[in-house]
């Protein structure tokens, strides 16, 4: 099965850059150019690289880290049952990594038909997702008696993933894009159910524009 490599330097560098809807430089510190309307904030790829070159996918693991002090900023405003643990920071983790891989699987397998790998090789795209930056207006902890929260955005996160090929190994793209759930001020009750179902419209969003532009570059 292929493993979670740590994330790269450039990780911590962009993070900054990808929790706003900055602009991006023409050229990455690393060489890659960025393409143009690609529907992402941010879309790199590598001089010469060629997608069409690739029929399989493999996704990696995802890796998923929080905002900077959220956890801290969040339970100073919430009631002492509804503190945010260590545990409660690992399984959000854990779930958040399930449903991306999951809501990605969906749509890259089925709308396009290619097929998932767990190994590299010839024609196979490697794509080692990260969700950077997250940060919950309203977790649901499951905690007994819990009341009804309001909230007016879900939260926001940032999907930074890298494509590899799978031959080479070699890294030829790399996307960063920043995403919040904002229903416009409009208050709605937040919960389990609903914190899934945006992080999934999210997920899914991201998932069909790396589709579409696949099923692009296959048919030129």
């Amino acid at each position: 099965m292929l493993k979670v490599i740590v994330i790269s330097v450039v990780f911590t560098v962009l993070t900054a850059c990808a929790t706003t809807k900055t602009s991006f430089p023409a050229k990455s510190s690393d060489g890659m150019d960025l393409m143009p309307n690609s529907k992402m904030a941010a879309w790199y790829m590598k001089p010469g690289a060629d997608l069409s070159e690739y029929d399989k996918i493999a996704l990696l693991d995802t890796y998923v880290s929080f905002a900077k002090r959220w956890q801290q900023n969040y339970n100073e405003t919430a009631s002492f049952q509804d503190q945010v643990s260590d545990k409660d920071m690992q399984k959000i983790r854990d779930k958040v990594a399930k449903e991306f891989a999951a809501e990605m699987t969906k749509v890259l397998s089925t709308e396009d038909g290619r097929p998932m790998v767990s190994a590299g090789g010839t024609g196979v795209l490697i794509l080692r997702p990260a969700i950077i930056n997250l940060e919950i207006s309203a977790p649901d902890l499951m905690t007994p008696g819990m009341s009804e929260t309001y909230v007016a955005s879900a939260g926001s996160m940032t999907l930074y993933m890298e494509l590899f090929d799978g031959k080479t190994g070699d890294i030829i793209g790399r996307i960063i894009d920043p995403e919040a759930e904002d229903d416009a001020g409009m208050m709605q009750i937040s919960s389990s159910v609903t914190n899934t179902a945006d992080f999934d419209r999210i997920v899914k969003r991201w998932a069909q524009i790396l589709n579409g532009h696949l099923a692009d570059v296959s048919k030129n």
